[in-house]
């Protein structure tokens, strides 16, 4: 019998059991739908995290003190002075993989201006952050090189920050502000960047010369952190060794002793974000794929009703001339129908609720089509998995006892 044929038999046998039919898909339906939904989910997640660890800078390092020892008691993060203005240095003169270096160091306060206040971060730097950062100024301008020469008390500030003090809708350029009591003429507005992916407001910054915030505001010497930017994404690890072995000289360290540092990539940053997000999608996935289990098990047990109740057709089919092969055939087309319908109705309620997810909660998400082509390939392996054993009960029928079954 030509497959066209067993095709339509099955199709009419669907047809005839219409209530049986669709209740056999639901499984596979909740299965797919929620398989279609997690997986836009999950890489919507990595692209929103990509985005978002982008927005800090491109193909940005950033170097920080490392938990040292001291006393026998390892010491935070901040609490180390490991990193010195002579590392900047030697970092700028011979980091070649390096195209923009900037030393930072930071402070927590209130700034002030005019009757308002707002409590926020300064950020002391050179005139490479903001290309480091992707960053530009709306309006004003950036201090220059003869601003950080002569400790110049000049600040740009943050969309927050400006909304935050000239509540008016009065001009910040030009106008004074005061940070821990230290006047700061505004010589410019940073563009708008938004939260991070940490959720931290980056408009909520004022950056200045990092001469003036090491001297009149921190009186400190030593550095925060140093960022820089690699001159191509392809050089990034080169880029951190580079980094590391310039830092083990200035700090004079031995093949022995540990880095009293720390260099983080940004790719290293995006690639341990998406893993642990395709962790939790592989999990969300095989969490939704039980449905699709429970779905082909119950494909197997109606098939196996089925067999039972069309006993006779069976029967009569094979007396007059059918095969084995033949009510094989039948069966398994009639499981991977039910699947693949089950499947097609799956992946519309799966991109239907992707949208409402978007819409209504607003994770991000995004819908690829190798997740639908794997959906109908799982939803055609489950129908021939799970067919398959009544297929073959009934294919292994004898004609003569089954024209006798009552």
């Amino acid at each position: 019998m030509n497959i066209q044929n067993l095709f339509k038999i099955a199709w009419r046998a669907l047809l005839l059991n219409k209530t049986r039919a669709m209740l056999t898909m639901l499984g596979i339906i909740i299965g797919v739908g929620s398989v279609i939904t997690m997986l836009a989910i999950g890489e919507g997640s990595k692209k929103s995290i990509k985005e978002n660890i982008s927005k800090m800078g491109t193909n940005m390092l950033n170097i920080r003190p490392g938990a040292g020892m001291m006393g026998g008691v390892r010491m935070s993060m901040s609490d180390m002075q490991s990193l010195k203005m002579t590392d900047y240095e030697a970092l700028k003169k011979e980091g070649s993989l390096l195209k923009y270096v900037s030393p930072v160091v930071s402070g927590n306060g209130q700034s002030i201006a005019g009757g308002n206040n707002w409590p926020t971060s300064i950020y002391g730097v050179n005139t490479e952050y903001l290309p480091i950062r992707e960053w530009s100024v709306a309006e004003g301008s950036m201090f220059g090189e003869d601003e950080i020469t002569n400790f110049a008390k000049v600040a740009v500030i943050g969309q927050t920050v400006a909304k935050n003090l000239f509540t008016n809708g009065e001009n910040p350029i030009g106008q004074t502000i005061r940070f821990k009591n230290i006047p700061f003429k505004v010589i410019g507005i940073l563009t708008k960047k938004g939260e991070s992916n940490f959720g931290q407001d980056q408009d909520d910054m004022i950056i200045a010369p990092y001469t003036t915030v090491q001297k009149r505001i921190l009186t400190q010497t030593f550095l925060q952190s140093i960022v820089a930017s690699v001159i191509d994404e392809s050089q990034s690890e080169n880029a951190v060794n580079q980094v590391k072995k310039i830092l083990e000289r200035t700090h004079n360290l031995s093949a022995a002793q540990e880095n009293d540092f720390n260099v983080f990539s940004q790719q290293e940053l995006i690639s341990t974000f998406s893993s642990t997000s395709e962790m939790l999608t592989i999990l969300l996935v095989a969490i939704a794929s039980i449905s699709l289990i429970v779905g082909g098990i119950g494909i197997m047990n109606i098939m196996y009703v089925s067999v039972k109740e069309r006993t006779k057709e069976i029967g009569l089919r094979m007396a007059i001339g059918a095969k084995g092969k033949d009510i094989l055939a039948q069966f398994l087309i009639e499981s991977v129908l039910i699947s693949i319908i089950g499947g097609v109705l799956g992946v519309i309620i799966g991109l239907l609720a992707t949208v409402g997810v978007s819409l209504f909660i607003g994770w991000p998400v995004s819908i690829t089509l190798y997740s639908i082509v794997i959906s109908f390939l799982v939803c055609t392996i489950t129908g021939v998995f799970f067919g398959w054993y009544p297929a073959r009960k009934a294919a292994e029928l004898e004609p003569i006892s089954a024209l006798r079954y009552e």
